[in-house]
């Protein structure tokens, strides 16, 4: 799966898991705490939705590596890489 496709995949989760938010001005570089309004079990769901989605496993130590969109697409890239993209 190509960055943007992974970002656009993250995009969907978050909107699941917070549907009153808006993400249409989501700053790549901002922490998602710092613009949204998510709390540790709102995280906990999205390294969850993307293990069920995808199979992919995120160790708790690498949960520093999925602060912002930026790194949490830079983090997904190579575990995605032989993924294909969403339908």
């Amino acid at each position: 799966m190509a960055p943007e496709q992974i970002r656009q995949v993250v995009l969907d989760i978050l909107a699941r898991i917070a549907p009153d938010e808006d993400l249409s001005d989501l700053d790549d570089a901002i922490a998602f705490r710092d613009q949204m309004e998510l709390d540790s079990m709102d995280f906990l769901d999205i390294v969850m939705e993307l293990r069920k989605m995808y199979r992919v496993q995120i160790p708790e130590e690498d949960y520093e590596n999925l602060v912002t969109m930026a790194s949490t697409v830079s983090y997904l890239t190579p575990l995605l890489k032989d993924v294909d993209s969403p339908a």
